[in-house]
């Protein structure tokens, strides 16, 4: 066995009376969590799963305890997923000897247990994001930004651009060769 394998436990159930979505809500509250304080929260939980799911996490600390001695105090629920299982189909009459389809799905919940020295949260996964972004935008800075004690020749050029591109074409003037006006204004 690999040594990440020997630090992970896991149990499972199938066919637990409830849709997947509805899990869901429940599982997604305890993904990452210490297994003490997602104990917690299902203890506390209104929804009618929550029970089921928490037989579920005790058997996994229990296999980590009793199966691979891993130390129960160390413990965090690595991963929490639901899937499908069996559907009932059942019917209702409806008006005009039509019938409504009625379906009852069934899931299955599995969950993994790691015993981790120190866990990551999310508040670390977020540290270390802007760390991250804050050294990205130094690197831009220092690209972008010219050198101090050098003259800025590019700027220069593009002034001189914009001046040529400025100015306007100098119109036509009227040759008075052609047409002469008298004092009358009238034309010869």
């Amino acid at each position: 066995m690999s040594e990440n394998l020997k630090n992970i436990a896991s149990a499972k159930a199938k066919s637990l009376k409830t849709s997947l979505r509805k899990a869901n809500l429940v599982l997604r509250t305890i993904r990452g969590k210490k297994a003490e304080n997602a104990l917690n929260i299902l203890a506390f939980s209104n929804k009618r799963i929550s029970n089921e799911i928490m037989k579920i996490l005790k058997s996994a600390i229990a296999n980590a305890e009793n199966n691979n001695q891993l130390d129960i105090d160390k413990l965090f629920v690595k991963e929490a997923t639901v899937g499908k299982s069996m559907v009932l189909k059942r019917f209702r009459p409806r008006a005009r000897g039509r019938s409504g389809k009625i379906l009852k799905p069934f899931s299955k919940i599995k969950i993994l247990v790691e015993e981790l020295e120190k866990p990551v949260t999310n508040v670390d996964k977020k540290k270390d994001l802007k760390d991250n972004k804050s050294v990205k935008s130094d690197e831009k800075k220092n690209v972008t930004n010219p050198k101090p004690n050098e003259p800025a020749k590019d700027i220069e050029k593009k002034n001189d651009d914009i001046n040529i591109k400025s100015s306007k074409p100098t119109e036509n003037k009227k040759n008075d060769t052609n047409v002469k006006e008298d004092n009358n204004g009238t034309k010869n």
